[in-house]
């Protein structure tokens, strides 16, 4: 699913698409929560020996949780970029650079795969 993004590739028209294996959770304040589910061999063991949990949750602020809640499949980055220009204007600035960070920060954590458009 982390097919590597050629530098010939229009980034923009990749679409985000959720990892399935997360949940995704509105919370009572309208922000998004991802539930992380811990359930490898290492983690089952850190569990028994630490006592950690067995789930972790990343809370998003605004602007983190207005993306997450576009990227349904049929949305691609330039897509989202234009629902953010249109909802937070210049507090978005600068509007791509950030966009393209956040949604590497999320497929290098697995929690999306980008897919390119037609595929």
């Amino acid at each position: 699913m982390s097919k590597k993004i050629m530098k010939s590739d229009n980034f923009l028209e990749y679409i985000p698409k959720k990892n399935d294996r997360y949940r995704w959770v509105q919370k009572e304040d309208g922000l998004i929560q991802v539930i992380v589910p811990r359930n490898s061999i290492l983690d089952k063991i850190a569990r028994k020996l630490f006592k950690t949990p067995e789930q972790f949750k990343i809370d998003l602020d605004l602007i983190g949780s207005f993306i997450c809640m576009n990227i349904d499949g049929s949305n691609n980055v330039m897509n989202i970029g234009e629902l953010l220009k249109e909802k937070f204007g210049e507090e978005a600035e600068p509007l791509y650079e950030r966009l393209g960070t956040y949604i590497n920060i999320l497929r290098n954590n697995k929690i999306i795969h980008l897919e390119k458009a037609g595929n």
